[in-house]
């Protein structure tokens, strides 16, 4: 029996859900399908969809290259939209404050490492960084240690720690790792293998009002609330295609406050215009569905999930154990479940779910240190996401107990 707080939840939000899930084509035009991806790419709302179709059939141009009509509102928008991720990111501060355009989150998360991090660093520094995050938040600062080493800087990466019981950075065991040639942290909002919210706030306690923290926000940023003001972060990354835009956007979002000012390395070409119209067009999709209200309805969906899954004695539920029951007291996953059956091998089980029409990641998920032959199934959700999709996909997995 779920916990009636939990059941009270999705019948206060599902009128206010079927009215957002009607609103993306994909899904309404494929009832035979359930997608379960989103944490790798979102579906895209048709608002999205006709920012797209608008911009590039009546004023498709390049951006701070020309002065006709055209040129000038592609400039303006691009400019508009750069105050726009200000805003809905709940900037304290926006007249010192940057937005960068990129590719996404990896792409700008190399940015802020190879651009900014690798100046600021001498003989003997460390950085703490993630190494059991997603790929694209160690890699960068990998490659920006063996970019100094080359000059010969000597740089020390040193692994930000873990609870294995729940998930979380270790913040205790940080503030013991925090010492005068500390320069960085980097960190991620919320994991893409186990769901949960790392706690930044936190991290800023461990190290103190001076150190940098750079955050990846791939699994947030369009998820669910971010205020950078509350999150007192110098960098948050993450990717657009990931909260409602079109794939090839993203952003770096630089307080400035914490060091020099953070401008991007090299010549600048033609940026992605069509991609900056569409991340505009979701933030604004977003802001009037609420973000506050779709963290709501996925992390309901995802307790449902959760509760009824960890009585199936085949499978192991990734990440926190105590946060697992509806009426758990610890905080429940953020719209994403990472599981696996113990005798059917996970992408098996993918290709199972599939013929099932249930389209899920199976995979090592990008994870820094995961052998690739110890993959996961994992589902990730978000407003066009229903309960009965969750209770039928259930159904399967509990006739595979």
């Amino acid at each position: 029996m779920l916990h009636d707080g939990l059941t009270h939840e999705l019948r206060e939000l599902a009128d206010w859900q079927r009215e957002l899930r009607e609103q993306f084509p994909i899904i309404t035009g494929h009832p035979e399908l359930v997608y379960l991806d989103s944490a790798a790419t979102s579906q895209k709302p048709r608002a999205v969809l006709a920012a797209a179709q608008t911009y590039l059939t009546t004023a498709n141009a390049n951006a701070g290259r020309g002065t006709y009509p055209w040129a000038n509102g592609t400039t303006a928008m691009v400019e508009r939209t750069r105050q726009r991720v200000k805003v809905f990111l709940g900037d304290p501060a926006p007249e010192r404050s940057g937005v960068h355009f990129t590719s996404g989150t990896t792409e700008g998360l190399r940015a802020v490492a190879r651009d900014w991090l690798a100046d600021q660093l001498t003989d003997g520094d460390e950085i703490i960084v993630p190494f059991a995050d997603h790929q694209a938040n160690l890699e960068p600062w990998l490659e920006t240690q063996r970019l100094l080493e080359q000059r010969g800087i000597t740089v020390r990466l040193r692994a930000l720690p873990y609870q294995t019981a729940s998930g979380d950075y270790d913040h205790r065991a940080l503030t013991g790792m925090v010492n005068p040639r500390t320069r960085f942290v980097a960190a991620t909002h919320i994991h893409h293998v186990y769901g949960g919210d790392m706690n930044v706030h936190r991290i800023r306690e461990a190290v103190g009002p001076d150190v940098p923290i750079c955050l990846d926000a791939a699994q947030s940023v369009g998820h669910r609330p971010v205020s950078v003001g509350e999150l007192d972060v110098d960098f948050v990354v993450f990717s657009g295609h990931k909260a409602l835009a079109l794939p090839g956007s993203g952003s770096v979002w630089a307080r400035n406050a914490r060091g020099p000012q953070f401008r991007p390395g090299g010549w600048h070409g033609t940026p992605n215009t069509v991609g900056i119209a569409t991340l505009e067009a979701a933030l604004d999709w977003l802001d009037a569905a609420g973000t506050g209200r779709i963290a709501r309805w996925t992390t309901a969906l995802t307790a449902r999930f959760t509760d009824r899954l960890r009585h199936l004695t085949s499978y192991e539920i990734l990440g926190c154990q105590a946060g697992l029951a509806a009426d758990s007291p610890v905080q429940r996953r953020h719209g994403i479940v990472t599981f696996r059956h113990h005798d059917i091998p996970s992408d098996d089980l993918g290709f199972i779910l599939f013929s099932h029409g249930f389209m899920v990641r199976a995979d090592s998920l990008c994870q820094a240190g995961a052998d690739p032959r110890d993959g996961a199934v994992r589902i990730s959700l978000h407003v066009y996401n229903t309960a009965k999709e969750v209770d039928c996909l259930l159904s399967v997995l509990g006739s595979l107990d």
